[in-house]
């Protein structure tokens, strides 16, 4: 079966500048290639391009942004049954760097063409699809001021983590999980399909994309000094280690907090009510993958 592609361009994900981006589809695409590149600014826009996908024949969707774009873009594969590639332009780029894509575009696009494909399984909170992780507390919080800079970036990101961090109060929450009610008083929540943030960060660097199963990691309150060891476990993959940490296993969870607020979904925030609903959808996704990824992870 020939091959269609769709390239969905986010222009103003990261700081990679789109058009020598959408310079080096055209250059690198082999003539024969049907492909077609659109872009979007707004989700109006967005919405318009997507109800035109399955009228127009296309194989692959490949969505050229960061980790927003990408769940985005992801669950319209999703929903129209066809195959997702990426080009990551953004900060985190979490999926992308799970799934071994490289972070240049020109390599990127080799891999989508080289079409070395796998099926992935899919989270879902209150409804809202989610690839790699999503979570309750600081991160979600950080998330919600971030989506609001004028400036992007890993420099961004981190400036407003320093500033914010003395001044969050951790929450307390009730996860239903595996039969059994557990209360706790956390810093943060996530829960992860895939093992990092982005850039990473493996925060459940045991989860795997394909074993229908989600990693839900509980991050206790620390203190400054606590910052650095937990840090260098989660760059060194070995977050579940730390003392700081509790991970739990299931495919289904209920979370529950006092009030309704931020919850971050692949890092896009989103206001939610008190109870949040967590489920995984085994073997939902087929996405092209790069010649390092591991399936186990």
């Amino acid at each position: 079966m020939d091959r269609k592609f769709l390239f969905i361009v986010n222009p103003r994900s990261g700081k990679r500048n789109s058009d020598v981006v959408i310079a080096c589809i055209k250059n690198k695409m082999p003539q024969a290639a049907a492909y077609a590149i659109e872009q979007w600014t707004n989700i109006e826009e967005y919405n318009l391009i997507a109800e035109k996908i399955s009228l127009q024949g296309y194989t692959d969707i490949v969505a050229v942004g960061g980790d927003g774009s990408v769940n985005l873009v992801g669950r319209t594969a999703l929903k129209a049954k066809l195959q997702l590639g990426i080009i990551p332009t953004g900060s985190g780029n979490g999926l992308a760097r799970t799934l071994g894509i490289s972070m240049k575009p020109a390599e990127a696009l080799e891999q989508i063409l080289q079409n070395n494909s796998k099926i992935i399984d899919a989270g879902e909170v209150n409804g809202n699809l989610f690839f790699c992780t999503s979570g309750v507390g600081f991160d979600a919080h950080i998330g919600n001021l971030f989506a609001n800079l004028k400036t992007r970036g890993l420099k961004t990101y981190i400036k407003l983590i320093t500033k914010e961090f003395f001044s969050y109060q951790p929450k307390e929450y009730t996860i239903s999980i595996n039969k059994q009610k557990i209360i706790r008083n956390a810093f943060f929540i996530t829960v992860a399909n895939a093992g990092q943030f982005g850039n990473d960060f493996y925060i459940a660097p045991q989860a795997k994309l394909n074993d229908g199963l989600l990693h839900v990691v509980v991050v206790k309150p620390f203190s400054l000094l606590n910052v650095a060891g937990m840090l260098i476990k989660i760059l060194r993959r070995k977050a579940h280690t730390s003392k700081l940490i509790e991970t739990y296993v299931c495919s289904e969870l209920e979370i529950n907090r006092d009030t309704k607020g931020s919850i971050h979904y692949d890092g896009e925030p989103m206001q939610m009510g008190e109870t949040l609903h967590y489920k995984v959808h085994h073997k939902a996704l087929k996405v092209i993958v790069g010649q390092n990824y591991n399936c186990l992870m």
